[in-house]
């Protein structure tokens, strides 16, 4: 059962802001769904859009330009929330841990372990919402990210090639094992077992066996994180060595921002289509 929070027409189609009981986080969760002018009866097939540190749903459904794009492909683009919400929820004071910061992981630590399940949440439970309440053909699915959201694009995709026919990120965390964020977030969610961090590693997994076709990542070279947090050179290496077709672009002057992100969302959105449509 959802609720209905409001909904827009645009470019033909209806932009959507719903709500509704997650059994996965034990909290109401709110998420964003846009779907395209299409005939009566059709089905759909469906791009996921996770988002980064500090956003909601509403980050991307306000600067992130894919509405246009995602018309005149005749794709639904979901945009989850990025971790539980509540005054019972844990949180942190900092910005990379906690509310807003869930990594798209199922946290194992207390306090983190009642509600930090973003992992099911994502891969399990908003799948079957989005399935009964929207014209989405399950069969024809799309990820994509943007930096911790990024992360999430990549490895849940990486873990689900057979549901995922295309797979992109911006500016993703390609290796949370080897940067600040990453270390911050899957050591206080999972615990200091670096083993069990790997399963939630774009690099780790490509190099335990993990395999898609292909996969498209837009990087601003002007990125404030890039050298410490981002170092895609480590998913150039990693994709270089299991053979997977990557099309890494460095893009000159863009930074982390939206600005970037919605400068080359139509070109992922029509990446994912034409992958989704064979």
């Amino acid at each position: 059962m959802i609720e209905t929070l409001s909904t827009n027409v645009a470019f033909g189609g209806t932009q959507g802001v719903y709500r509704h009981a997650s059994s996965a986080t034990g909290t109401d969760m709110t998420f964003a769904v846009y779907v395209p002018p299409h005939a009566p009866g059709a089905k759909l097939p469906v791009l996921w859009y996770l988002s980064g540190l500090t956003c909601t749903h509403a980050n991307v459904t306000d600067k992130g330009e894919y509405r246009a794009a995602c018309a005149e492909a005749g794709v639904i683009f979901v945009a989850p929330d990025t971790s539980p919400r509540g005054d019972d929820v844990p949180d942190d004071e900092a910005y990379d841990f906690g509310k807003g910061a869930g990594f798209y992981v199922d946290a194992t630590q207390a306090p983190w372990s009642a509600n930090f399940k973003m992992r099911s949440y994502i891969e399990d439970e908003l799948p079957g919402v989005i399935a009964a309440a929207f014209p989405a053909d399950m069969a024809r699915q799309g990820i994509t990210g943007h930096s911790m959201g990024g992360h999430g694009a990549l490895t849940i995709g990486l873990r689900h090639p057979e549901r995922f026919r295309s797979v992109s990120a911006f500016a993703p965390i390609v290796s949370p094992l080897n940067c600040p964020w990453g270390e911050k977030a899957l050591g206080g969610y999972l615990g200091p077992d670096r083993a069990a961090w790997r399963e939630y590693d774009a690099c780790a997994l490509i190099e335990d066996g993990a395999r898609v076709p292909d996969l498209l990542v837009d990087q601003g070279d002007a990125d404030q994180f890039l050298t410490e947090q981002l170092k895609p050179e480590l998913l150039r290496a990693a994709c270089d060595a299991a053979g997977i077709d990557l099309t890494l672009r460095m893009q000159p002057g863009y930074d982390h921002s939206y600005y970037f992100i919605s400068t080359f969302m139509a070109d992922h959105v029509r990446w994912h289509a034409a992958r989704m449509a064979r």
